[in-house]
């Protein structure tokens, strides 16, 4: 019994090592702001590129079908004093079906590029302003799928100088919630 316990950490750890995502699998994950200047109020594009290697592909952040809803990558959008990130995540376009034993679930071969609608807050002062998010990765191959990895991200955005522009219409509710916060 005694043996057992105290194998049972050093088992562990070699699993740990076997289910590793492959250093090789991940080429590039990056973040930018889309256009890179902006002035007050403004709405860019937050882009989060993700290149993997031959063989590998990743999911999108939801899945249509509910059994399926395991197999996404999560995006966590911190708040910033810079920014307020609006509307949804949009998934890369062209994902690829594949099938399982009860359900269908979309994949990026390769990998793709993620994007969120960003509201440069009507307050930000002119200059380079660092805004932070979080991707929680899953890369799979044909035969495993191997454990999220969490890659923290930062792009940067000049603000412009100037009187801040009106916010669209469609983002002015949650702009100005999050000025109250």
């Amino acid at each position: 019994m005694t043996r057992t316990l105290l194998a049972l950490p050093l088992c562990l750890a070699f699993a740990g090592v076997a289910l590793a995502q492959p250093t090789d699998a991940i080429k590039k994950v990056e973040a930018s702001f889309e256009p890179a200047e902006a002035k007050p109020g403004q709405t860019v594009t937050l882009k989060i590129v993700v290149e993997l290697a031959d063989g590998y592909f990743t999911y999108p952040v939801v899945q249509p079908a509910p059994e399926a809803k395991f197999s996404v990558n999560k995006v966590t959008f911190p708040a910033s004093d810079a920014v307020v990130f609006v509307g949804q995540t949009a998934d890369p376009p062209g994902p690829k079906a594949k099938k399982s034993e009860d359900h269908e679930y979309l994949i990026y071969p390769g990998g793709g590029t993620w994007t969120r609608p960003v509201v440069v807050r009507p307050s930000e002062k002119p200059g380079a302003a660092k805004v932070k998010v979080q991707l929680r990765l899953m890369v799979c191959d044909e035969e495993r799928c191997f454990p999220p990895k969490a890659v923290d991200l930062e792009a940067t955005i000049k603000v412009g100088d100037g009187p801040a522009v009106p916010v669209e219409a469609k983002y002015k509710a949650e702009v100005e919630k999050a000025a109250k916060k």
